[in-house]
């Protein structure tokens, strides 16, 4: 079976260790996380944890059910690339000097759609929102001008279908 990319879409409960439990059952698999993201989700007293990996379907299944084996854990579901709406976040801190000097500068900003977070004497951070290779992208054009700092975010998404688990949670509930 081929590797590709998938988005595992983990709901659980919001307790101290579990963290640590799901990454070592992606250690125990030789599995490298790509990006991982937590947040609440759209059910109070619920977190989401986003976690992108490169695998078999195959092994993303096995994965999935091992993660719902986790106590806290109410629901895992994965999806392909193509089953979800994805985007991921960047800042870059820049030389300011160069915003000025450098024609170039202003030009990748303008058609990479990002934008200008805050100017300083010293340097000026920039913002992009969009797929991983849209940020890798900006990356490449910028780091010849030097960038002070980059940091980029975890995957965020969302599924093209309707996610079951707020019907699951309802019926959890009322048991």
């Amino acid at each position: 079976m081929e590797k590709e990319t998938f988005t595992v879409s983990v709901y659980s409960e919001n307790n101290v260790g579990l963290l640590n439990r799901i990454s070592g059952i992606f250690l125990k698999r030789h599995v490298n996380v790509e990006s991982l993201n937590v947040s609440k989700s759209e059910i109070d007293g619920v977190s989401k944890f986003t976690i992108v990996i490169v695998e078999t379907q195959e092994a993303t299944r096995k994965i999935a059910g091992q993660i719902e084996k986790q106590i806290e854990v109410i629901k895992a579901y994965y999806h392909k690339n193509d089953e979800t709406i994805y985007q991921e976040s960047a800042l870059f801190k820049i030389k300011s000097s160069l915003l000025f000097d450098e024609r170039q500068i202003q030009n990748i900003i303008k058609e990479s759609n990002s934008e200008i977070v805050t100017v300083s004497r010293e340097f000026f951070v920039l913002s992009k929102t969009g797929r991983r290779n849209e940020v890798d992208a900006m990356h490449d054009l910028l780091k010849p001008y030097g960038i002070m700092q980059f940091v980029r975010s975890g995957r965020i998404a969302v599924t093209k279908e309707e996610m079951p688990i707020s019907a699951l949670l309802k019926e959890f509930n009322q048991n």
